[in-house]
């Protein structure tokens, strides 16, 4: 059977996949396991349970909210807020525990369900992995004062903000920018973060009503802001995914600015304030060669993990790096958070344009992003990517046609039934030739 969890949760299509009666099941299971290791230490377990506003979000965080009550853990309900701030949020309160209802950029008729432990930290594999053994066990039920109490977190809101603001080397007074919200969480968190920074606010994709989330909007449809970006004419824009754990940008003249180049322009300010830890930056194996080309121009070195920014974190921990994150636009920074936090890079990179006075576009221009083609391949055989002979061949032969000026990527999806194909090439007619041969032997072979 596979695996419930995936690289960022349980997620599916809600209320066939993440039901009511799982969304429980898993809450009981993780309050079991969580206190059998010594999570709790003795005391009264606290969770705090937060959504990213999709609909499905109402009956999914009752739920959860009903199973950790059931197993004793009293809840601090925090209702809609980015998945970064019930991280924070999970610290900042001394909670032992903390679930976000959230399928990030996923369409509206999907959830999932992100548990955090203590501080903030997604939880190990092993430990999904027992959590996802106990499910439905028999068990022995708490009466009376055991049962957990649940309360609303009223305070969330401005106790995020303020940690963000906390944060901010400089004022954004002077600048212009546009806020698309994805008509998600971050739908106003994100506003009020800017204008107490000093921004200039124009906002769009903030009218969230549960059914349009991602709709057209975020980080996975710039277009609008984009359009927005020029026609206020406005310095820069920022993107946030459905739940704000991401950030994509455009500057001044509408062009996209990518998780590897805010990270490139992040680096460079972090080394300059003496902030990046060994000179180093971790990233994915998706990162743009560009990226790792400019930055070794820079002399920082960049560490690459598997794809998801749970792995970024891990390496980052490990090695007491403080900058790392994902091209698609998670950004990690470990001193001030334990998750990709869409809100606070849009206001550090806004921070940086108006500290040196140069615009995104020039900051950005700091690394030339290789023509990179991703070509996503359903309904295959995932699982068999990594050792089928025939897939493993062409790829060589792929990547020795590339060799010394692109690469080429083969992975299973981690939230999704299906291998994405990713190709890099100084040449973009090459990359896409060479993708679209991929692709073509990965249905051929691995076809169900």
């Amino acid at each position: 059977m596979a695996r419930l969890f995936g690289t960022d949760g349980v997620r599916g299509l809600a209320n066939k996949d993440i039901t009511a009666e799982l969304a429980l099941d898993l809450s009981v299971a993780a309050a079991h396991v969580l206190g059998e290791i010594g999570a709790f230490r003795g005391h009264r377990p606290v969770a705090v349970v937060g959504t990213d506003g999709r609909a499905s979000g109402e009956f999914l965080s009752a739920a959860v909210i009903a199973g950790l009550a059931s197993a004793g853990v009293d809840v601090l309900d925090a209702g809609v807020l980015p998945t970064p701030a019930i991280a924070f949020l999970t610290a900042d309160t001394g909670a032992d525990l903390a679930v976000m209802l959230s399928a990030s950029h996923n369409p509206m008729p999907d959830n999932g369900i992100k548990f955090f432990a203590r501080g903030g930290h997604k939880l190990p594999d092993d430990v999904e992995d027992s959590i996802e053994e106990r499910m439905g066990e028999r068990w022995s039920r708490p009466t009376g004062a055991g049962v957990g109490r649940v309360r609303r977190l009223e305070a969330g809101h401005d106790r995020y903000v303020a940690h963000l603001l906390s944060i901010l080397p400089h004022r954004l007074d002077g600048l212009s920018v546009v806020i698309d919200a994805a008509h998600g969480a971050a739908s106003r968190v994100s506003p009020d973060a800017f204008r107490q920074a000093g921004a200039t606010v124009i906002v769009i994709g903030a009218d969230p009503d549960g059914l349009n989330i991602n709709d057209g909007y975020g980080s996975t449809h710039l277009e609008k802001l984009a359009a927005a970006v020029i026609e206020v004419g406005a310095d820069l824009g920022v993107a946030h995914d459905g739940d704000a754990d991401r950030c994509l940008a455009v500057d001044a003249t509408g062009r996209v600015v990518d998780g590897d180049q805010i990270m490139s322009v992040l680096a460079l300010a972090m080394r300059e304030q003496g902030r990046l830890a060994d000179d180093t930056l971790v990233a994915t194996v998706m990162s743009n060669l560009g990226m790792i080309q400019a930055m070794a121009r820079e002399g920082i070195t960049v560490r690459q993990t598997g794809v998801g920014d749970r792995y970024v974190l891990e390496d980052m921990k490990a090695g007491g790096y403080s900058l790392g994150g994902e091209q698609s636009g998670h950004v990690i920074f470990l001193e001030h958070g334990t998750t990709g936090d869409g809100v606070l890079t849009g206001l550090m990179l806004a921070s940086r344009v108006a500290q040196t006075g140069r615009t995104l576009a020039d900051l950005a221009a700091v690394m030339t992003r290789l023509p990179q083609v991703l070509v996503n391949v359903p309904d295959v055989d995932k699982a068999a990517v990594d050792s089928h002979p025939g897939v493993q061949a062409d790829v060589a032969s792929a990547s020795a046609e590339l060799e010394g000026t692109g690469r080429v990527l083969l992975r299973k999806s981690g939230t999704e039934p299906l291998v994405r194909v990713m190709v890099e090439a100084a040449d973009e007619a090459q990359a896409h030739a060479v993708a679209e041969r991929l692709a073509a032997s990965v249905r051929t072979h691995l076809s169900r």
